[in-house]
């Protein structure tokens, strides 16, 4: 059972997430025994801690968004059974695909103009 304290409403939203830090240290300080350890041991085991979490941090902005797509394409692939268009191009970095949504975009704009001055001319 999680021992929960009542909080003051009015904390800035950088204080808040300082609070929940320092609750995130200290339950891994407990969990793992840091608060055992000697300073120059909790270094050590903080620089582990804080090289892991960059790392991953990383990875995951360098690799996630290209997980993600392939992840999308292959969905697309399994669901409609061909190659997925535009965002496959676009990940390819085709200027071809780039300039058909490009004109397809601006023949809808056009299309959406003249319905307008269509509907304008009839009132």
């Amino acid at each position: 059972m999680e021992y929960v304290t009542r909080q003051p409403e009015n904390l800035s939203v950088f204080q808040r997430f300082g609070r929940w830090l320092r609750l995130k240290k200290y339950q891994i300080e407990v969990t793992f025994g840091v608060y055992m350890f000697t300073p120059t041991e909790k270094f050590i085991f903080w620089s582990v801690v804080f090289l892991l979490y960059g790392l991953l941090a990383i990875a995951t902005v360098l690799y996630l968004p290209q997980h993600v797509l392939f992840i999308i394409n292959r969905a697309w692939f399994y669901v409609n059974g061909g190659e997925s268009g535009i965002a496959s191009n676009l990940v390819a970095g085709n200027k071809d695909a780039i300039s058909l949504a490009t004109s397809s975009t601006a023949k809808t704009i056009a299309a959406a103009v003249e319905t307008a001055d269509s509907i304008s001319r009839e009132l």
